[in-house]
């Protein structure tokens, strides 16, 4: 059996890959244990200097790794690069991190005591990877999972399996440090049951994680999951137009919109409201579909084609509430690449399912708000959580909002961004968990206790 990679703009077969079988599964399980066992016995300044050494494969390969994420899921080139720069950021924060956060906590001198907190290596961590940032979204796991004394199975998506291959090469220096997975749902579902895995990290959809989360019930071990979002930006009325429409514009645009943290529905204060959407028409126009290849292309193919569907039903679902088309609205006629026409929707109903469910795609829609209290009750309005955005010149709107809000990112004149010193992670039906940051180790470690009495008697 075997796993076909289709280039999404052009529906070739990209590459075709043999799924793992029982047997050579089996094999690199035993060997990522085997290497888990070795590899905790590593200082920790030798595990950050090997770790860091890894990553000079992805600098070696930029260019190949880069121009097989648009081949593989239709990223524009110059956003596939963008998304290398971004890899080396967060890896190059989390090393910089390690030797203070991994560092034993000693606690207050006692008569006769030695009392420290050490951070132990959980073992064997499975790490089921999105295909939307392929990079980012593995790196986030990967590298501090190793440099916290962990070995690493990565089951990369079925779109972009290529990455895996090549966070494995990066390490196979070290048998079973990182190894590289295809699998199908079943085996992956038969994976997080075996008890050699200790720790499982999932990026997708809110259904892909709750079967994640039911396969490992009954084991007494962490899930982490990120899952989907539905992220809300309040556009208030002292905000900043020039600057904050074409801010909000890329953050729901970006990657096709493709993002579990892209801006999926906008609230604007009615007194600028009419302006907002004049403003963000002009701005969509400047995204135009094309060969994912061509540095000048702004907006690529939907990974998935069957998306396009889910869009439409979006689009369809909020005309009939009442919302107005304002410019796209449709698959791109005549193309053979998964393209979907940057959408702008204007009076949009609360109810409608493009303001409710995730779209995944190059849509904008928009409400009109009469104040903040009602632009807080709209936003929360949820049954996701990842991050939340208010677009004001003042600190002290931001901060009542950030306040109240319930997501686990907020952001202010920003959007659609991850800081690696900040913990990435959602509430509600947004996960549970968290990456990057100290708290991305504190998921990856667990806590020993080291309680000495020194003096016998």
């Amino acid at each position: 059996m075997t796993l076909k990679v289709i280039n999404p703009f052009d529906q070739s077969v990209y590459r075709e890959l043999s799924f793992d079988t029982t047997a050579s599964l089996e094999k690199k399980i035993q060997a990522a244990r085997t290497a888990a066992q070795q590899w905790r016995e590593v200082p920790l300044a030798e595990r950050v200097a090997a770790v860091r050494a890894g990553l000079d494969h992805f600098r070696t390969h930029g260019d190949a790794i880069a121009a097989e994420i648009t081949a593989q899921m239709g990223k524009p080139i110059t956003e596939s690069h963008n998304e290398l720069s971004g890899f080396f950021a967060r890896a190059e924060h989390m090393l910089a991190i390690a030797p203070d956060t991994l560092l034993p906590e000693k606690l207050p001198h006692q008569e006769n005591l030695h009392r420290r907190i050490e951070r132990e290596p959980l073992g064997v961590v499975l790490n089921i990877a999105a295909w939307n940032y392929p990079l980012l979204i593995a790196v986030n796991v990967v590298v501090p999972a190793l440099v916290a004394g962990n070995s690493v199975l990565l089951k990369h998506s079925a779109r972009t399996p290529l990455c895996g291959e090549h966070f494995q090469k990066a390490f196979d220096h070290i048998p079973g440090l990182v190894t590289h997975l295809v699998l199908s749902h079943d085996q992956t579902h038969r994976l997080i049951q075996d008890p050699r895995i200790d720790h499982v990290v999932f990026t997708g959809s809110v259904e892909g994680g709750r079967h994640v989360h039911q396969a490992a019930a009954g084991r007494f071990i962490d899930v982490g999951l990120e899952l989907g979002g539905k992220d809300p930006a309040y556009v208030a009325e002292d905000a900043d137009l020039a600057f904050t429409v074409p801010n909000v514009v890329e953050g729901a645009l970006y990657n096709a919109g493709q993002s579990c943290c892209g801006v999926e529905r906008v609230y604007v204060h009615r007194s600028i409201y009419d302006d907002f959407i004049e403003k963000a028409a002009d701005a969509l126009a400047r995204y135009q579909p094309g060969d994912p290849t061509d540095p000048g292309t702004t907006l690529g193919p939907l990974a998935n084609r069957s998306a396009m569907g889910v869009l439409d039903y979006q689009v369809k679902d909020a005309l009939q509430k009442g919302a107005r088309l304002v410019t796209g609205g449709g698959p791109l006629e005549g193309s053979t690449g998964n393209f979907y026409r940057p959408t702008l929707l204007a009076d949009v109903a609360s109810d409608a399912d493009v303001m409710r469910e995730e779209s995944f795609g190059p849509l904008l829609p928009v409400r009109a708000v009469d104040s903040d209290a009602q632009a807080l009750a709209e936003m929360n309005d949820s049954r996701y959580g990842l991050t939340a955005s208010v677009w004001t010149r003042s600190r002290d709107r931001a901060e009542w909002f950030a306040a109240r809000l319930e997501a686990g990112t907020i952001y202010q004149n920003r959007c659609d961004y991850l800081d690696p010193g900040l913990p990435w992670t959602g509430v509600k039906d947004s996960g549970r968990g968290s990456s990057l940051s100290r708290f991305g180790y504190y998921m990856l470690t667990r806590p020993k206790s080291i309680h000495f009495r020194t003096v016998p008697g």
